[in-house]
């Protein structure tokens, strides 16, 4: 989508219905669940078996342009898989931009409007060195994309990544209450949901999604609650990450393999088909 294209009222509608959608679907206790997609095949997939947003996972789509994580991905490329992906499927996308790649909060804004993706995940840390960004400076720049946005006539659902669990310091009490303290600010500060990332514990969850007092996102790994348990413990949205682009992989490599070994790369069939 061309920037030509963001200024036609045809496309700003529509790219604002999807935004509303995206953002109706973050409810607490019944959550929005997101297997992260890599690229336009694994979207439609995503989107083939039912579900009504697509999300990219960035450690993913890094991986399938052949960077490492880490804003190692050079924005412009990121960007432009982003824009593949959003031309692959109907519904509404929602873009991992680790830390927004270095531009100033207009420029994001604007272009992640010109790949059509109507939502972007923002993350607390340094993706480089994994220093955590003071709480007040990340609150400064949710805020600016998000008036960014409002000045550009863009309506944009803003998920806000905390990684105290990641990066953080201190005791389980300690590292729970700074998460609880940058979720509520990230909100104030114009967030939409709030990303408390590599939380296991299913009280942990439940502590986080009443203190945080808004839509809470939980990553999906081993270890995790069921997406039934995270539904009960009012969790309003659930990634996936990396996870499916990673077995995927390895499905891959395992079929490589055999097939190196001089083997059928498939399961046999069954005899009573």
């Amino acid at each position: 989508m061309s920037m030509e294209t963001i200024g036609d009222g045809t496309a700003a509608t529509g790219a604002a219905e999807r935004a509303a959608a995206l953002r109706a679907l973050h409810v607490p206790g019944s959550p929005l669940v997101l297997p992260n997609v890599w690229d336009a095949g694994s979207a439609r997939a995503v989107e083939a078996a039912g579900f009504p947003v697509i999300a990219t996972g960035s450690a993913a789509v890094a991986a399938s342009l052949g960077y490492d994580d880490g804003q190692d991905t050079p924005v412009a490329e990121m960007l432009a898989a982003v824009g593949r992906i959003v031309r692959a499927v109907g519904a509404p996308v929602t873009a991992d931009l680790e830390r927004g790649y270095g531009l100033e909060p207009a420029e994001l804004v604007e272009r992640l409007a010109a790949t059509g993706a109507v939502g972007c995940n923002l993350e607390d840390s340094d993706p480089r060195t994994g220093r955590m960004v003071d709480a007040g400076e990340q609150a400064d720049f949710l805020s600016a994309v998000r008036a960014a946005a409002a000045g550009a006539g863009v309506d944009l659902v803003i998920n806000a990544r905390v990684d105290t669990y990641l990066h953080g310091t201190g005791s389980p009490a300690d590292r729970l209450a700074e998460s609880v303290r940058r979720g509520r600010d990230y909100l104030r500060a114009g967030a939409d949901c709030v990303y408390p990332i590599i939380v296991s514990e299913a009280e942990v969850i439940r502590a986080l999604a009443e203190g945080i007092d808004g839509p809470v996102n939980i990553l999906f790994h081993a270890g995790t609650p069921s997406l039934e348990e995270l539904a009960a413990l009012g969790v309003a949205r659930v990634s996936f990450g990396p996870g499916l682009h990673r077995a995927v992989q390895a499905y891959t490599a395992r079929m490589a393999a055999a097939i190196r070994a001089g083997q059928s790369p498939y399961p046999p069939q069954d005899p009573a088909r």
